[in-house]
């Protein structure tokens, strides 16, 4: 199997569609404008420096969604997309996703952005499979059913990529020596992910990520 990987923010959009989202709920009168866009930046910086606790910062972005329940949430999302992610979506990255889908290789996006916001967006593009944050619900009896602010399972970020990855393949019943593999990022934060495939490409990279793809001898690919 060829297995195309693609991150998402920065890589296929040239925004953060998490930060995005928590901008979009201000707009939208869900979080006070001061407060939320202090801690939003806060949160921003630490993951640009690769220093994000995923678990706190999942219990943040959530928390405006849980207080408002499934239904308010979800229309919310359908006029996300509307405003803000598809006029963000560029012709370059739909055509470099479904080059890889004419090709014949499986396309994954993987994400450390929750599910809840990114699903939607991965149906944009075309991709079915999708390795995001997984949240965890309320599943006790008389429950909501509705997300807790919690991740279930291992969160798809950093080192947690590559494991989510992999029981993505054991779950096909492959491994790694199955699959000629080939990842696509924006950041450093995914250099475990990128050091795993048989093909790195540095997309729309960062500083960091640019210098050592120089270094390395890696693909480094501008979208934007």
């Amino acid at each position: 199997m060829k297995l195309a990987l693609f991150d998402l923010d920065h890589t296929l959009l040239p925004i953060d569609s998490d930060y995005a989202w928590g901008v979009f709920t201000t707009t939208i009168g869900w979080t006070d404008p001061i407060d939320f866009s202090r801690r939003n930046d806060e949160f921003f910086a630490h993951y640009k420096a690769g220093t994000l606790d995923i678990h706190d910062y999942v219990r943040f972005a959530t928390e405006a969604l849980r207080r408002h329940g499934a239904v308010q949430a979800q229309a919310a999302h359908a006029q996300f997309m509307r405003s803000v992610v598809q006029p963000a979506i560029q012709p370059q990255a739909l055509a470099l996703v479904r080059q890889h889908q004419l090709a014949g290789d499986e396309v994954v996006i993987v994400t450390a952005t929750n599910e809840f916001v990114t699903r939607p967006i991965a149906q944009a593009f075309g991709v079915a499979e999708l390795i995001a944050v997984e949240l965890e619900r309320d599943s006790a009896a008389g429950g909501s059913g509705w997300i807790t602010g919690e991740i279930k399972g291992t969160p798809s970020a950093r080192e947690g990529k590559v494991a989510r990855v992999a029981q993505w393949l054991a779950q096909r019943e492959l491994s790694w020596a199955d699959v000629e593999s080939t990842f696509y990022t924006d950041s450093i934060n995914d250099l475990s992910l990128l050091e795993k495939v048989n093909h790195p490409v540095a997309t729309n990279p960062d500083q960091r990520l640019r210098a050592m793809a120089n270094e390395r001898g890696w693909r480094i690919l501008d979208l934007f």
